[in-house]
């Protein structure tokens, strides 16, 4: 018999291991962003206490859509088409609402050929985490330009990208999408909290994650690789995350100026302010602050904009309680005399 001490496994909030959240191993390149999402989707949906099979992980096509099989292997999963996953998943959340539907896309899949449904996804209000691993380029067909390449920013082979980026935070914004982050793969604790907190809202959650493409995007005079990121990184504020089953109170609060959001399941995210104050729930203050790095060639990260208030999808469509396919056919089968009644109406 072995001497050595027996390590106890931790567990969450649920009695739950860390292992019941993990996946796949990952055939993406080594040192590749998107590995870094996915360590701390999995810390997240963990240290949330997220039961894994009450969560849909869903994804289109390219490197991005392909990280679902890494983590979160107990929960249920959609690959869909190329640029089709927020349809999927709109008809998905109809039908079950009571799932956490967490999206995993690209810049490719989201802003080109997916752009339409990722835009109809946000006006509905679905109630998802929407995240975007944002490199620049494609890099599963040899490394071209995506739609959100900066402009001025140039991969390891090939021009100069001059044509004018595709910002999906401020297009997000504009289309009154109800959280609003920007983060880096690099940035291990901003990240996890956005995440973590994206997890507690009800409505669209988009973080869009600059994720550096090792391969072809990550060489010095790219604006997505590693080290710029790095050094131009403007961050709005440092963040905390509180879980509701963690009283605020008990949490250190912080010497300078914070404030406290609430989220829907109770939770709080902590924004304690570096430099300026930046206002979330004000449109142009993230307008602005998007357009001033965008002129200055920085990255601004951190929770840019919330609307706790917006109805989601499922309460627009005043649907009931009970999740679609939890109603028996005797309750989802109008009767006759309720299909005349319909029908006479129409009449007149």
């Amino acid at each position: 018999m072995s001497d050595k001490p027996v390590r106890a496994v931790k567990l969450n909030v649920i009695n739950e291991p860390k292992d019941s959240y993990s996946g796949g191993k990952s055939s993406l390149c080594p040192g590749c962003g998107h590995d870094q999402v996915s360590a701390v989707i999995i810390n997240a949906a963990w240290e949330n206490g997220i039961e894994p099979h009450r969560i849909a992980k869903m994804s289109g096509i390219g490197c991005s859509s392909k990280t679902p099989a890494y983590y979160l292997s107990q929960s249920h999963g959609f690959n869909t088409v190329h640029g089709r996953m927020p349809s999927v998943t709109t008809g998905a959340n109809v039908a079950n609402k009571d799932l956490l539907y967490l999206g995993v896309s690209g810049d490719g899949d989201s802003a080109s050929i997916g752009i339409g449904q990722f835009i109809h996804a946000i006006r509905r209000n679905v109630d998802m985490v929407y995240i975007i691993e944002n490199n620049g380029v494609y890099g599963l067909t040899k490394g071209q330009y995506s739609a959100t390449a900066s402009k001025g920013s140039k991969k390891k082979k090939g021009i100069t990208n001059e044509t004018q980026p595709i910002d999906m935070c401020a297009m997000a914004i504009n289309l009154g999408c109800s959280f609003v982050a920007r983060s880096f793969s690099g940035a291990k604790k901003q990240l996890a909290s956005l995440i973590r907190a994206a997890m507690s809202h009800k409505g669209f959650a988009l973080i869009d994650v600059i994720s550096p493409c090792v391969t072809f995007n990550n060489n010095d005079e790219s604006m997505r690789s590693y080290g710029y990121v790095k050094e131009n990184d403007v961050e709005l504020h440092t963040l905390g995350y509180i879980a509701h089953f963690n009283p605020v109170e008990e949490v250190e609060v912080p010497s300078g100026h914070y404030r406290d959001i609430t989220l829907h399941d109770g939770s709080t995210i902590r924004l304690e302010t570096i430099s300026e104050e930046h206002d979330p729930s004000d449109t142009m203050a993230a307008l602005t602050a998007l357009h001033e790095a965008e002129v200055a060639a920085n990255h601004v990260t951190g929770l840019l904009y919330f609307d706790g208030s917006k109805p989601a999808l499922h309460e627009d469509l005043e649907m009931v309680d009970t999740p679609l396919i939890d109603l028996q056919e005797d309750v989802l089968r109008p009767s006759k005399e309720a299909l005349d009644g319909i029908i006479a109406g129409f009449l007149g």
